[in-house]
């Protein structure tokens, strides 16, 4: 099946063809002709299987068919839990709508809003936004919301993991009842369902990969290593076998920065993004990494969200996460679209308890490796896990420590000031403590 047999435009099927796609990925063939027929949409797909386009592509072909009002208003809605899949959905929105007469814009918080006000102003049909940015503005009578007609809710299980529920709440009591709600998750969770329940009518419903399953062009693999020498394996990897783009993750911002640091030190070139860096350092770090200048990218987890690498080879769990489920969205990064990718964890003695959960999840024993020279103490004790997500990490590797707030959590978070956020809404953050502010994004033409 081709991109044209699903029915789309003239317009956007060139679009399609410069950004050098030619056939439609599985979450593609059944989304698109889905949100045609016009009614609300439940799909489940993993990340890297192409489904911003699976929404954007029939979204776009809606507004332009359908009656415009007299003034250009905001037609179409899109919410995000991160600044940086806000603004990949943004790029996605401009690139296929090249050839329509429709204005989009990206607004999020940790920048300035009067540049996003100044765009808004003269009107917008598509607005991609993170939700506590969304509702400032339009308490501020800045956004109006009363002419929506598609909502997507995309990454919406990581939207509930941020504690944004009660946003998109207050986001929704402002819409207008009738309207087609897109909601797009990487996991079917209960509750996922429980709010699609309450969100979507009689929905069209998808599920491209098995609940909770990793790609199987992703090629995974376990290191086991002491804590202390993880760093020195890390380089002794990425330097033997020649890794020339590494994303690597870590829990907490504290140990992205160090990690970045010590292997600056070794002249292995890294930086390090997470939700207490700038807007613009982000972009800086994230630009030189995609173009091949910048060797690592140390990550946190919601940092990393959304983050689109075309074919991003390695991605190494410095530290396993506290969440299983975020293993299956970490090594999503790589394998995407049919492309090879190799998946590396460095586990220690306290991540044996966390390594055994994410194998229940994913159904399947991963390759265990020790690398010569880095043999792990066979009497080494574990000690607590630092926590870099509060209150879902759950017991640690044996230690029975709860992870909110536990003793060795290095970012202190505790209860709901955390929400898994590092701290804030770092993909949301304009309601952290104020940031050095950055220039926002320009109205963009799509």
């Amino acid at each position: 099946m081709t991109f044209s047999e699903l029915g789309l435009r003239a317009e956007l099927l060139r679009a399609v063809e410069a950004q050098g796609y030619t056939i439609p990925t599985p979450i593609q063939r059944q989304a698109i002709p889905a949100v045609l027929n016009g009614g609300d949409l439940l799909a489940s797909a993993q990340t890297g299987t192409g489904k911003t386009a699976g929404f954007t592509l029939p979204m776009l072909q809606r507004l332009a068919e359908g009656p415009r009002p007299g003034k250009r208003q905001i037609r179409a809605l899109i919410l995000t839990p991160t600044r940086e899949l806000a603004a990949q959905v943004g790029e996605s929105v401009a690139d296929y709508g090249r050839h329509l007469t429709m204005k989009s814009h990206v607004i999020f918080g940790g920048v300035g809003q009067q540049p996003q006000v100044d765009a808004i102003r003269p009107g917008l049909d598509v607005l991609i936004a993170t939700p506590g940015r969304l509702l400032d503005l339009h308490q501020q009578k800045h956004v109006d919301l009363s002419h929506v007609e598609i909502l997507v809710l995309d990454e919406a299980d990581r939207m509930l993991d941020m504690g944004f529920i009660h946003d998109i709440k207050k986001i929704l009591r402002v819409l207008p009842e009738k309207r087609q709600n897109l909601l797009f998750s990487a996991t079917f969770s209960n509750e996922i369902q429980a709010l699609a329940g309450k969100l979507l009518d009689n929905p069209a419903m998808i599920e491209v990969a098995r609940r909770n399953t990793t790609a199987e062009t992703v090629d995974q693999s376990i290191y086991r290593v002491d804590r202390e020498k993880k760093r020195e394996l890390l380089a002794h990897l990425i330097t033997r076998h020649s890794w020339n783009q590494v994303l690597v993750f870590t829990r907490t911002k504290h140990g992205a920065n160090r990690l970045a640091e010590q292997l600056s030190k070794q002249d292995i070139p890294a930086m390090a993004i997470h939700g207490n860096k700038s807007q613009s350092a982000r972009t800086k770090a994230l630009a030189a990494f995609k173009t091949g200048d910048l060797q690592v990218l140390v990550a946190t987890d919601i940092a990393a969200r959304g983050l689109d690498i075309n074919e991003l080879p390695h991605v190494v769990n410095f530290e396993l996460p506290n969440v299983a489920e975020d293993y299956v969205h970490r090594i999503g990064r790589t394998g995407r679209a049919g492309s090879d990718g190799q998946a590396v964890s460095l586990v220690c003695v306290d991540e044996h308890g966390l390594l055994k959960g994410i194998e229940r999840l994913i159904k399947r024993d991963l390759a265990k490796h020790i690398e010569p020279g880095f043999e792990p103490d066979p009497n080494a004790k574990p000690e607590p896990i630092e926590n870099g997500r509060g209150g879902r990490s759950g017991r640690s590797g044996g230690q029975g420590q709860r992870g909110n707030g536990n003793r060795g959590s290095t970012n202190g978070n505790r209860g709901a000031a955390s929400r898994g956020s590092e701290g804030n809404r770092s993909g949301d953050d304009n309601r952290a403590p104020r940031r050095r502010r950055s220039r926002g994004q320009g109205a963009r033409q799509a």
